[in-house]
């Protein structure tokens, strides 16, 4: 008699132990999940933050053209212009890249 009270106890106890276990196993796999899924939004983000720079300086270079005042007659003046800020940003790249 004393066996069974103690039998029933065990197997009280690994019912317990299987859940636990299986229990650990869904959380591991959702863990997983998650850190695959903020890789992915951190990859996005990335991405977005580089087009943002893209925005931000395709408006800084419009706002430098719409500033500029040139004649007709000008277009030369206007073309060394842009090839010196060409040459700037050829060096901004270069430097960056290095």
């Amino acid at each position: 008699m004393t066996d069974n009270p103690l039998r029933s106890e065990l197997n009280n106890l690994e019912r317990k132990l299987i859940l636990l276990l299986n229990e650990h196993k869904k959380l591991k796999e959702g863990v997983q999940t998650l850190k695959k899924e903020n890789q992915e939004l951190r990859e996005v983000i990335k991405v977005k933050e580089t087009v943002l720079v893209d925005f931000q300086n395709q408006d800084k270079i419009s706002k430098i053209v719409n500033g500029m005042v040139v004649d007709e007659g000008n277009t030369t003046e206007l073309v060394e212009v842009i090839d010196e800020y060409i040459k700037e940003v050829d060096k901004c790249i270069a430097q960056l890249s290095e």
